[in-house]
């Protein structure tokens, strides 16, 4: 079969169908015009790549929304699941009370605990008490002076005599002592989770000190 002159395609001879290939007119190399759109409608376009800068908003919009629930998670987890009060860091035994003679300032367990451990006469009686290593001016760490019996602190010169009380320097009050007491197995047990102040009268407290 020859092609339509009046199409402006080319028919496949064997199947009838039209090829989408523009047709020629017979005896000339001149093509016919390739069919119009349609007016009223839109002609085929390729969908739009989003462009590197949306897809990286979009990426990193997803991760600031995991990041969050993840924390959120991780807040909820801790305040169903508090820490522990017996921390081995919190809590920890430190010998047998003969093993710090009268008038002994230990800093056995200054580093690793932030404990001085005494064993001096206060208000009349011999006791065995544990104080923090924390000045009460702005956290420093005092250092204990042997022979000059008091604790000194190097950032701004506090001083506190050795059974904590405070007498030069900025510090405003007294050392912090920590809850001691025997063990079942006699030796002693520091407890720093119950602190004790001597400006609230809390240094009355029997948990405060053991008598030797």
């Amino acid at each position: 079969m020859a092609a339509n002159e009046s199409s402006p395609h080319a028919t496949d001879s064997r199947l009838g169908l039209r090829t989408g290939i523009p047709a020629v007119k017979k005896g000339t190399t001149e093509a016919l015009p390739i069919d119009p759109v349609p007016e009223g409608t839109t002609p085929f376009a390729p969908p739009e790549m989003p462009s590197r800068r949306d897809a990286l908003t979009k990426w990193g919009s997803w991760g600031l929304f995991a990041y969050a629930g993840v924390t959120s998670i991780g807040m909820l987890v801790s305040y169903l699941f508090p820490r522990a009060p017996f921390d081995p860091k919190q809590v920890f035994k430190a010998g047998r009370p003969d093993e710090y003679p009268a008038g002994d300032v230990s800093e056995t367990f200054k580093k690793k605990y932030q404990v001085w451990i005494c064993n001096r006469e206060y208000r009349g009686q011999q006791m065995l008490y544990a104080l923090s290593t924390i000045c009460t001016h702005l956290g420093c760490t005092p250092n204990w002076l042997e022979a000059e019996q008091k604790f000194k602190c190097p950032c701004h010169g506090s001083g506190f005599y050795p059974n904590g009380i405070n007498f030069e320097g900025p510090a405003p009050r007294p050392l912090e002592r920590f809850r001691v007491f025997r063990g079942d197995d006699g030796q002693i047990v520091i407890d720093k989770t119950k602190k004790f102040q001597e400006e609230k009268g809390e240094w009355e407290n029997p948990d405060s000190y053991i008598l030797v």
